[in-house]
């Protein structure tokens, strides 16, 4: 009687120990997972970036009253004063010129002597002399074909030659993209500039 219940005995002890081992195997190796791994979604890198991405460039001017967004490959820009000269025809005089103003070209900065890249040439125009040149008062240039106005605020008018691109220089499709994007944003002027007539 008591040989079979230390063989009884025995064979429990024997069942728990086996047991106990298997769940240590187990548990030493590593863990599998079912499910497939999660894949965080990426931007693609052909993505055009959007008109608000922090990366743009924006040149602000004060004396004027605007700002122009520009790409970021713009970087290092400079600016390039001249003026533009408004001409009356005249039954007497042939031409005489009779409206002045300033032109702000903004320079692309991979611009240089040997490989002039394409400038955006900014025109700057009083409200009166605007007004005066749509009534065609007075012509710029001798195509007398007249700029295309970008923007204004309480005091002057920004506008673009006609024919700012007319020889085709290395940029001008990306400027021309540039200014399709209506980049320059006018906000009212701080100080009144000597070179305007018609103040």
């Amino acid at each position: 009687m008591n040989k079979w219940l230390v063989l009884f005995l025995f064979t429990i002890i024997l069942l728990v120990g086996c047991t106990s081992m298997d769940d240590e195997h187990f548990q030493s190796q590593p863990t599998q997972a079912t499910s497939q791994p999660t894949k965080t979604p990426t931007q693609s890198p052909d993505r055009a970036p959007s008109s608000t991405d922090s990366d743009s460039i924006v040149y602000t001017n004060k004396q004027y009253g605007f700002q122009f967004s520009l790409p970021e490959s713009w970087k290092g820009y400079s600016i390039v004063n001249s003026h533009w000269e408004g001409n009356a025809m005249d039954k007497n005089v042939s031409k005489q010129t009779s409206e002045t103003g300033p032109i702000l070209s903004i320079r692309d900065p991979r611009w240089t002597e040997q490989k002039p890249r394409q400038d955006i040439p900014i025109m700057v125009f009083t409200i009166n002399q605007w007004e005066s040149l749509l009534r065609e008062e007075f012509f710029i240039g001798a195509a007398a074909i007249q700029p295309s106005e970008l923007g204004q605020n309480d005091k002057y008018v920004f506008a673009i030659p006609s024919r700012y691109n007319f020889a085709y220089p290395p940029g001008y499709e990306e400027v021309d993209k540039i200014l399709q994007s209506g980049p320059l944003k006018p906000f009212n002027s701080l100080l009144a500039h000597p070179q305007l007539k018609n103040e």
